[in-house]
């Protein structure tokens, strides 16, 4: 599975500015340094939020971006779809009948691959910006005792 730094970093700096947001624009000047981003890297990935209605932009002084909707009714899948980040664990291209094989044949793990992407899929498509920022993630459990995880606190 490979998810480049554009699908991470629009998802942090979506959820920087839901938690940060309270209903006033923010700066991305504000999130590229809160997260350690550069500034014009985030310029480019809000303009394709923008696009993909995830945010709107607030010009003039005092101005910067809102979430378009509420933090809850965004989902992580959205975010990283919006920024063009396909989201797949298979070498092959997404739709297309040739496999990754040099014969253009799919590899004996296809499948396997295939639906580790459509788990990775269902979970993004689970978590919304709201569940990130208050530390309610899906599927929380840890692994030696199968217990729920403690909740993390937010700032």
């Amino acid at each position: 599975m490979k998810l480049t730094t554009k699908g991470r970093y629009a998802v942090m700096a979506m959820a920087d500015l839901a938690r940060h947001s309270s209903g006033n624009p923010v700066a991305l000047a504000e999130i590229a340094e809160r997260q350690e981003i550069s500034l014009s890297y985030l310029e480019q990935l809000f303009a394709k939020l923008r696009r993909g209605n995830l945010v709107k932009s607030v010009r003039g002084p005092g101005g910067g971006y809102l979430l378009s909707r509420q933090a809850d009714e965004i989902r992580i899948s959205d975010v990283i779809l919006a920024v063009d980040e396909p989201i797949k664990a298979t070498r092959c291209e997404l739709g297309s009948p040739k496999g990754c094989m040099p014969s253009s044949g799919r590899c004996i793990t296809h499948d396997l691959w295939e639906g580790l992407s459509h788990h990775i899929q269902l979970y993004l498509g689970s978590v919304s910006l709201g569940d990130v920022i208050s530390g309610r993630l899906a599927g929380r459990e840890t692994f030696d005792t199968g217990r729920k995880a403690p909740a993390i606190a937010a700032d």
